[in-house]
């Protein structure tokens, strides 16, 4: 029954059992096949009707193209219908060393024909032939490479170090609403940092978010002052792009979705000759913290005044926050300062000449008072976030006619005097932030020294050895960093937890100082009440926040005479030397080694208290 079975299925029940080949090559993906030895004759049927090549039969009946897909584009069907008859009747070994030999003839093949195409590039243009073809693929890899990285990336992408612009970082800072977003999204789409694509998806987010109202009221403040012109030819530039200019500073849903900016936002641009990154710092009392995260990172402040009426002493006034983001810029270690007097196109203001020197007239001796030189320290224009006047080209005769002044990109560009860099101190890496992605991976500043990629390093105060296995500078990768760049460092060797902001990477052989307990200068700027040993409040000093006590209150200091007077406390408007000590160790220098990181700001109750400087690491 079972031989029935097996004829009325077309099977032959005469065959014999499958026994393995135990001498057959292995198979490997990927390589050519090898002809298999003959496998031994059946009983039935006879030997003269076995196929000892079925699989390489099953290759010949297939189509040329896929004869030549499968094998070889050199090989022609019918010579390998010929090797074939050739292979017949040979032994195992000897199908080997024919596949082999075959194998290598096609190799040689192609080797003439790559010699043959030399010679001809030699008979048709000989050397410059190969250069010019060399030169083109060189060229194309490169577009492709560039072509692959964001827009707003290409033009970093290319710079190499013969070519390096100076490197600026600059923070904006201003009361909430001045406009410091809009105005740093201007600038980007000014120099070609920000692309259309970009900007329609900013359009859609803003419009889901019901952001887009904004646009109303620009519109509405346009027909006030336009005379004639018709609203939509003003804006047939700049509606594709006006809403979201802030929007696109805004790091985060949170951001977009109040409308204000919360963290400090990072973006860059290029001028041509410096590089710019841009820290867009929040306005808002509440995000004093985080302005100040960035301010330790910034190497020029632009201070973002408000010229609408009420607006500027709203934020000028106490409990504004024009005044304390001055004093805190200065307090990290910002030397220039650059005030823009945003929207003089208000219909408030209708670029009134006499608004904007009655805020120069009262802004300039406050900023004298924080440690400003009015003539070499601070610069003066008059702009609208708006429109971008004064931005990177002037307005029409009938908008600001009197200001005679460089504009924005220009006095940055050209006339802002050179920042200081020390590219031969020991590495020390300032870590603003860290997450992990794949790795850890850290946000700082260079602040002194040269990091390249597989260095080894040392991050404090924990002392971790880490190396650095990828480093990116304004989010282009690269294979070295410098003093004054913002960064970012993919470390191998520790944890994103193990690391907090306020850490810094440093050399192995020169490691800075840390401590609980050190000596101060102090400066008290706005306290009600006396402070005396117990008083405790935050301190700030680089990227790091603390909790610190006054252990005592050394002397006090005339500010006239310098002369130190011994005492138990101190009150506002006054100069001492304190001892404090902080709950946890952290990092920090004496000012007088590197003002970096030995400069800080005491803050209380929301509000900041005192500024100072570290005198002496005691323990």
């Amino acid at each position: 029954m079972a031989d029935e079975e097996r004829s009325r299925r077309g099977l032959n029940p005469n065959a014999q059992a499958f026994v393995p080949n135990p001498e057959a090559r292995p198979f490997i993906p990927g390589q050519p096949y090898i002809f298999a030895a003959p496998q031994p004759a059946f009983s039935h049927p006879p030997p003269a009707t076995a196929q000892p090549f079925p699989m390489y039969q099953q290759y010949v009946h297939m189509a040329p193209s896929a004869v030549a897909a499968a094998w070889d584009d050199d090989v022609e069907e019918d010579e390998s219908v010929e090797q074939n008859e050739a292979l017949r009747g040979l032994s195992q070994g000897d199908v080997e060393h024919a596949a082999i030999k075959e194998e290598a003839k096609i190799m040689d093949l192609k080797s003439s024909e790559v010699a043959a195409m030399n010679v001809t590039a030699k008979g048709v243009g000989g050397e410059k032939f190969k250069n010019t073809a060399s030169k083109l693929e060189a060229e194309e890899e490169e577009r492709v490479a560039v072509a692959t990285l964001p827009a707003k990336f290409k033009q970093a992408a290319v710079i190499d170090d013969s070519s390096r612009k100076e490197h600026v970082n600059m923070v904006f800072i201003g009361h909430v609403d001045a406009g410091k977003s809009t105005i740093g999204g201007h600038l980007m789409y000014l120099t070609g940092m920000v692309d259309k694509r970009t900007l329609e998806k900013y359009e859609r987010e803003a419009k889901d978010k019901g952001r887009e109202s904004w646009l109303f009221a620009l519109f509405i403040d346009c027909c006030e002052y336009s005379s004639g012109i018709s609203a939509f030819e003003l804006f047939s530039k700049i509606l594709s792009f006006l809403r979201y200019l802030s929007w696109a500073l805004d790091t985060n849903d949170e951001e977009r979705e109040k409308g204000k900016t919360v963290e400090c936002g990072r973006a860059f641009f290029e001028t041509e000759k410096k590089h710019f990154t841009i820290l867009d710092a929040p306005g808002h009392k509440s995000f004093v913290p985080n302005m100040i995260s960035g301010a330790t990172q910034a190497d020029l402040a632009v201070l973002v005044i408000s010229a609408r009426k009420g607006e500027f002493e709203t934020g000028f006034d106490r409990g504004g926050q024009t005044r304390e983001h001055a004093m805190l810029v200065k307090t990290a270690g910002v030397k220039y300062l650059v005030v823009l007097v945003n929207k003089m196109d208000d219909p408030t203001v209708c670029w009134d000449q006499g608004r904007y020197k009655e805020i120069q007239s009262k802004l300039t001796p406050y900023l004298r008072k924080c440690g400003f030189s009015p003539k070499t320290d601070i610069t003066y224009i008059p702009v609208s976030g708006l429109t971008g006047a004064f931005l990177k080209e002037r307005p029409g005769a009938e908008f600001g006619s009197w200001y005679t002044g460089p504009c924005f990109i220009e006095y940055i560009d050209t006339m802002l005097p050179s920042i200081s860099r020390d590219y031969e101190g020991p590495v020390r890496v300032i870590i603003a932030d860290k997450y992990s992605d794949m790795g850890t991976i850290i946000i700082g500043k260079v602040q002194s020294g040269i990091v390249v990629k597989g260095q080894t390093l040392t991050v404090m105060p924990n002392r971790s050895s880490v190396q650095v296995i990828q480093l990116w500078s304004d989010d282009v990768e690269t294979d070295k960093i410098v003093s004054g760049d913002n960064v970012k460092l993919k470390l191998k060797g520790i944890e994103d937890a193990d690391i907090l902001p306020g850490f810094v990477l440093c050399s192995p052989d020169a490691l800075c100082h840390v401590g609980r307990v050190f000596d101060a200068e102090v400066v008290i700027l706005d306290h009600k009440s006396i402070i005396a040993s117990g008083y405790s409040c935050v301190l700030h000093i680089q990227s790091a926040t603390e909790e610190v006590v006054v252990r005592t209150v050394i002397c006090t200091i005339d500010k006239k005479t310098g002369n130190k007077v011994r005492a138990r406390f101190v009150k506002q408007d006054e100069k001492c030397i304190m001892r404090l000590e902080s709950s946890e160790t952290f990092c920090l220098e004496a000012f007088k080694d590197f003002p970096q990181m030995g400069r800080f700001t005491l803050r209380d109750e929301g509000k900041t208290i005192a500024i100072g400087k570290v005198l002496k690491v005691v323990e």
